[in-house]
């Protein structure tokens, strides 16, 4: 299978842990247009990533119930205005926002002419490694797909792609309606990295009592063992508890392999024009991009990674070389050539972490909120289909 690698940016903040006592809040508030008294209406005020969202009425004003105590990234979109977000901190109590949007300067977006065919295929990629490629990928059905701006550059093989409205995707292998603002979306054909940043709120698909029953029993699978199960269980100290083990992953490039975009590249050059050439840069590009992987033993405790902040509930991961992830209540289905493998392990699911800088910093939430990292191997699969809220807490295992 080949080669993936994966980044994920959201702008999305602080989620706080609450006890079955705490009450729920209530965010109130009225959207008006700067510079006067005048009202938005129909804007969309939700929080980011997770299941609270509304409309404003006719006279601006708007109210989200029975909000999870905790910090949020509250957003205001709206046609004709700019994107507002304003940090706000919920608590058994009510809050009252006066929000004002300023008015959006229309620029003119650059025009790409592609013909049908030329979309249809950047359409197909975009879902493929946007929404997913598995099982429950193929239950997720885009209302809207023609709002997506669409481009593909031959000469970097990177498809690009954003949207100005909400992209519309009911996801009925988990029960929900994800509304993505996609502001970024990249793939790099020669890199093998994928990147999108967005906001997306969810909302509950209706269904009888046994399907959601079904649903919750999904969603329950797709939290444990993800990325957000694990960075939970990292800054909790329970990541033995909770199926987790870490190591200290050394590498290093295998000399004899090309750069991949050097292979990328000859490939294209020769196929179906010299066969022998051809397949000599075919079996390169099959070649494991690493050597000398060694793992360090014993697996490393929770405070060998992890630092707390200055900011209460924000905390950094940080090491020196990658950080090998085991999740040891589930074995991998999928092959990943480029994922280390000791011959003296199960064949548990694992995922490689690699720093984008000296540190990422995440949410006592499980989101990543600076500095994403390259995950490689498992966590690499985790699409749209398998997205869960912030605020989705699973059933005790």
């Amino acid at each position: 299978m080949a080669r993936l690698i994966f980044r994920l940016a959201f702008s999305i903040l602080l989620i706080l842990p609450f006890t079955i006592k705490a009450q729920n809040g209530v965010i109130t508030g009225k959207v008006t247009a700067q510079g006067g008294a005048n009202p938005v209406v129909k804007a969309s005020v939700f929080l980011n990533n997770a299941s609270y969202g509304t409309a404003t009425a006719d006279d601006g004003t708007f109210a989200l119930r029975g909000v999870k105590p905790g910090q949020y990234d509250l957003v205001v979109s709206v046609l004709g205005f700019e994107e507002y977000t304003q940090k706000v901190q919920v608590n058994n109590n009510t809050l009252d926002l006066k929000i004002s949007l300023t008015p959006k300067v229309m620029m003119m977006r650059e025009v790409v002419i592609t013909s049908n065919a030329d979309w249809k295929k950047n359409y197909e990629q975009f879902k493929k490694e946007f929404i997913g490629n598995d099982d429950a990928a193929r239950q997720c059905k885009v209302a809207n797909p023609r709002i997506l701006n669409l481009s593909y550059t031959r000469k970097t093989q990177t498809l690009e792609a954003s949207t100005d409205e909400f992209l519309e995707v009911a996801n009925y292998a988990l029960g929900y309606k994800v509304k993505f603002l996609l502001a970024d979306f990249s793939s790099n054909n020669i890199s093998g990295i994928i990147s999108y940043a967005g906001k997306a709120l969810f909302e509950d698909l209706p269904g009888s009592a046994e399907q959601k029953k079904k649903w919750k029993a999904r969603r329950d699978e797709a939290y444990y063992g993800s990325a957000r199960h694990f960075y939970r269980s990292l800054y909790k100290d329970r990541l033995q508890q909770e199926g987790f083990e870490v190591y200290d992953l050394m590498r290093s490039p295998d000399p004899n392999r090309a750069p991949e975009w050097l292979i990328k590249k000859k490939i294209k050059q020769f196929n179906g024009f010299n066969r022998d050439s051809a397949m000599f840069w075919i079996n390169m590009e099959n070649m494991p991009k690493w050597y000398q992987e060694h793992l360090t033993r014993p697996n490393l405790a929770a405070s060998a990674v992890l630092r707390k902040t200055e900011q209460d509930g924000i905390y950094v991961i940080t090491f020196p070389h990658y950080l090998y992830v085991m999740y040891t209540k589930r074995f991998e289905k999928d092959n990943f050539k480029d994922v280390y493998r000791p011959l003296d392990m199960p064949n548990y699911e694992a995922s490689i972490i690699t720093l984008s800088g000296n540190f990422a910093a995440f949410d006592m939430n499980g989101t990543v909120v600076a500095n994403a990292p390259l995950v490689e191997g498992t966590w690499s699969k985790s699409k749209l289909a398998a997205m869960l809220p912030v605020d989705y807490e699973p059933s005790d295992k």
